[in-house]
């Protein structure tokens, strides 16, 4: 049989197709520097929409996030011409497999192994459409990337990868969690003590939390808040008149204090949780400032380590001074019907410090030592669905955004003014900490 002639065009397009394809396989020389950051946002815009989905409460998310930017960041470092590793900065973390010498590395295909691998093995357990997409997205990327990358190194890259994750879950199956997560709690029966809030009425959330060990804070006592006031029922006591703000807040909201209540509500199940909004902005800003997948991996690995070592900090402080919620304090003595209840659910953990203040402290801190005042629009809400859907919110700097997230458990009635303001400044404390602690760049 006899095969037709090519035509023309198609002939000289086939010839121009073949040296771009062979140059595609040079991918594997180029420097994490020099790729976009799309294998990290697209992951970790996945990995909000998982622990959405499984409903992850704040401190459990707060890890995940932060175990899952560590493995992106030391997967790709060794390939960025300034990134330092953190092994030896980040407590207990001694070591993580260097790629073979005068080997060729793709640096988002190491990205992409490694994230998976780590999203995989951090979760306690995922429920199976969520395994499926975790598995669908790390084969997307692999499909894409071997078109571009020779079979030597592509294989030599996910190895490194998954040898990378496999440190860092080890070195992560070493903070206590086996030891103290949901550890059993009595509240204790004295003046003041936090109690079961309705409408849930549930048991106190992660006790022992502040035990786990941080990642760059020597414990969860560190950059401790001075203590709130002294608790007091007496009409004319700086506490009555605190919670008292409360209370006269929530009967006078207006539409833009009611819309930031509910804009950083970030509630667990409904959301990606607290943590996960402020690794949703790195997302944002990753595409629209067009970093590269070296940058990036800095800006998720300081809102990781940020948000982990906020939310121990933070449990550490509510369960020693272990303060009671608003909805008690003012139930019992300010509201005559003892019906009130605020904008937003309370949830099962004692008052004082407040977890949003604390970890948006602690991220601004980072994120603008990385970026400077920055201005930016957070789209977080249209992004990811979520329901009911908020409009988009712009911020002159990321401190005003930790201002307004503090501020908005005022409005949602849920925290007293020095829950939020005492919360900021721990976070403030511990983010400068993990700047002085921890170097990114050599």
């Amino acid at each position: 049989m006899r095969t037709r002639a090519l035509p023309l065009a198609l002939a000289v397009g086939l010839l121009l197709i073949a040296p771009a394809a062979h140059a595609g396989l040079d991918q594997s020389k180029k420097a994490a520097d020099d790729f976009p950051s799309d294998v990290a946002s697209v992951w970790f815009d996945a990995l909000y929409d998982v622990i959405k989905s499984e409903a992850t409460a704040p401190p459990a998310a707060s890890r995940i996030y932060g175990v899952a930017s560590i493995a992106l960041y030391e997967a790709i470092a060794p390939g960025a011409r300034h990134a330092r590793s953190l092994v030896g900065q980040l407590t207990d973390l001694s070591s993580v497999p260097e790629p073979k010498r005068n080997k060729k590395h793709h640096w988002p295909t190491v990205a992409n192994a490694a994230l998976a691998r780590t999203i995989r093995g951090i979760f306690p357990s995922l429920t199976p459409d969520n395994l499926h997409a975790i598995n669908v997205r790390e084969a997307n990327f692999s499909a894409r990337f071997q078109a571009e990358v020779p079979k030597p190194h592509y294989e030599l890259s996910v190895a490194q990868g998954r040898a990378v994750a496999d440190a860092i879950l080890a070195w992560a199956a070493t903070d206590g969690f086996r030891t103290f997560n949901n550890c059993l709690y009595v509240p204790a029966p004295v003046p003041g003590a936090w109690e079961p809030t309705p409408l849930s009425f549930a048991n106190p959330l992660q006790p022992c939390w502040g035990q786990i060990r941080p990642m760059a804070l020597i414990s969860g006592a560190e950059c401790s808040p001075g203590g709130h006031p002294p608790f007091d029922t007496g009409q004319g006591s700086q506490f009555f008149g605190q919670a008292q703000e409360v209370y006269d807040t929530s009967l006078s909201l207006t539409h833009e204090q009611e819309t930031i209540a509910n804009y950083w509500a970030d509630g667990a199940g409904a959301t990606g949780t607290p943590p996960g909004h402020w690794i949703a902005i790195v997302g944002q800003i990753a595409r629209r400032d067009e970093l590269s997948l070296a940058a990036a991996a800095e800006a998720y690995a300081r809102v990781g380590i940020a948000v982990t070592d906020a939310f121990i900090q933070c449990w550490s402080v509510k369960y020693v001074f272990n303060l009671q919620r608003p909805v008690t304090y003012i139930r019992d003595n300010i509201d005559a019907n003892a019906t009130w209840l605020p904008l937003i659910a309370t949830p099962p953990f004692p008052s004082y410090t407040s977890g949003h203040s604390t970890q948006s402290g602690a991220v601004a801190r980072v994120l603008t030592d990385m970026f400077g005042v920055k201005a930016f629009t957070d789209t977080l809400h249209a992004d990811h669905d979520l329901m009911p859907s908020r409009a988009p919110r712009s911020f002159a700097s990321f401190d005003q955004a930790a201002a307004e997230a503090a501020v908005s458990r005022l409005y949602g009635g849920i925290h007293y003014a020095f829950d939020n303001s005492d919360g900021l400044s721990a976070g403030q404390c511990i983010g400068q900490t993990i700047l002085t602690r921890v170097n990114f760049r050599r």
